[in-house]
C-alpha cells in the first residue's frame, strides 16, 4: 500500500484506483493492523496531509476523494483492532468527580513496562538517542492533534483544553512551544531535528501510537476518546518526565538536553488535574453519550503506548536495536 500511495502522491490530483487496490490486498493481509508496517506508514502519510504536508507532494492531495475513501477504510480496520484489544474500562462514574477519579484509578493501576525507569538506570548512550529518535514522531507536533478537539466542544471542557494547550504552545513565548523544546533536546544530542526525520526509522508501533491520535482528532465522534487519550497522557507524564532527565543526566548531558523533560515535570502535574477533572471529567458530566469514549481513549493510551514501549525494551535487553534500522544512532552533540 505504501508504494501505491507514495508513487501517486508523486503526480497531481487524480483518482487512484491503484492505491485502492493496493489497500484492498494490505487489509486481506495483515493478521495485526497495529504492527503492519506498510499500514501504519500508509496512514501516517494519508494523516500528515491534514498537518504539515509532505515534502514534494501537491497540497490538493488532502481532501482528494480517492484517498478519503481510502483512509476511511484503513481507520475502520484500525479502529476495530484498537476496540478488539481495548474494551471500554467498567465503571459507574457519571460527574465530573466520578469520572476524574476512574481515570486516576485507571492510570494509577497500569502495570506497563517502565521505560522510563529503565533509561533513569540501565539505558546506554545509543538506547537514550533511540528513545528521542521513537519519541520524535509524536513530539515534533505536540499537542497538535489534541487542538482537533478544540472547535469540538464547548463550556467548561473548551476551556480546560484551552489552557493546557497554551501552555503547551509555549503562552505566547517564542521558542518555547513544546515541540521546539523536544527539537532543542534532539539538536543537543547531535540528532536530525527536521519534522519526519526518523519516519522510516521507527517501527509500526510507534507510527501507530501517534496515528491513534490522528483518528481521534480527527473525527468529531471520538471527541472522547481524545479528551481521555490526552488525560490519561498528562496523568502519567509527570514522573516519567524526571526519571527521563535523570537518565541523561546519569549519562552525563546537561540542561540543554534535559530541559525538555524538566519543564514537563511540573507542568504536567498541574495538567493532570486540569485534564482528569475540568477536561475530560466535565466533557463525561456534559454529554454522557460520550463517557464511555472518553474512558476507552484512556485506556488505549495505556495499552498502545504500552505495547511500543514493551517492544523498545525487550529489543534493548536483547542487545538489539529498537528501530527498524540496524544502523547506531550518533551521539554527535554529546
Amino acid at each position: 500500500m505504501s508504494v501505491a500511495l507514495l508513487e501517486a502522491l508523486q503526480g497531481a490530483p487524480a483518482p487512484v484506483p491503484g492505491v485502492q487496490a493496493a489497500v484492498d490486498g494490505a487489509l486481506a493481509a495483515t493478521t495485526d493492523v497495529l504492527a503492519d508496517e506498510d499500514l501504519q506508514l500508509s496512514l501516517s502519510v494519508l494523516y500528515e496531509l491534514h498537518y504539515r504536508g509532505v515534502d514534494g507532494v501537491d497540497e490538493s492531495w488532502e481532501w482528494q476523494p480517492d484517498l478519503l475513501r481510502v483512509r476511511g477504510d484503513v481507520e475502520r480496520a484500525f479502529e476495530a483492532a484498537l476496540r478488539d484489544v481495548v474494551p471500554v474500562p467498567a465503571s459507574q462514574a457519571r460527574t465530573a468527580a466520578e469520572v476524574a477519579q476512574a481515570l486516576f484509578d485507571l492510570t494509577a493501576a497500569d502495570t506497563g513496562p517502565s521505560v522510563s525507569t529503565y533509561l533513569a538506570k540501565h539505558a546506554t548512550d545509543e538506547q537514550a538517542h533511540e528513545f528521542v529518535v521513537q519519541r520524535s514522531i509524536y513530539h515534533l507536533k505536540e499537542s497538535d492533534p489534541h487542538s482537533w478537539a478544540l472547535p469540538r466542544l464547548s463550556g467548561r471542557p473548551k476551556s480546560a483544553l484551552i489552557e493546557i494547550q497554551a501552555d503547551e504552545y509555549g503562552g505566547g513565548r517564542p521558542g518555547h512551544i513544546h515541540s521546539e523544546l523536544f527539537a532543542g533536546t534532539m539538536r543537543a544530542l547531535g540528532l536530525d531535528d527536521a519534522y519526519g526525520a526518523y519516519l522510516d526509522r521507527v517501527p509500526a508501533l510507534t507510527l501507530a501510537s501517534a496515528n491513534v491520535l490522528s483518528l481521534f482528532g480527527l473525527h468529531r465522534r471520538l471527541r472522547g476518546a481524545i479528551v481521555g487519550h490526552l488525560a490519561a497522557f498528562e496523568m502519567t507524564s509527570s514522573l516519567p518526565c524526571r526519571r527521563y532527565a535523570n537518565g541523561f543526566r546519569r549519562l552525563g548531558y546537561g540542561t540543554d538536553v534535559t530541559f525538555y523533560y524538566d519543564e514537563h515535570v511540573e507542568a504536567d502535574a498541574v495538567h493532570e488535574q486540569i485534564a482528569g477533572r475540568d477536561l475530560a471529567g466535565a466533557l463525561a458530566e456534559l454529554e454522557p453519550a460520550v463517557r464511555d469514549d472518553v474512558l476507552w481513549g484512556a485506556a488505549i493510551y495505556l495499552a498502545v503506548d504500552g505495547r511500543a514501549g514493551a517492544e523498545m525494551l525487550a529489543a534493548w535487553q536483547d542487545g538489539r536495536t529498537s528501530l527498524r534500522s540496524p544502523d547506531p544512532v550518533g551521539a554527535a552533540g554529546r
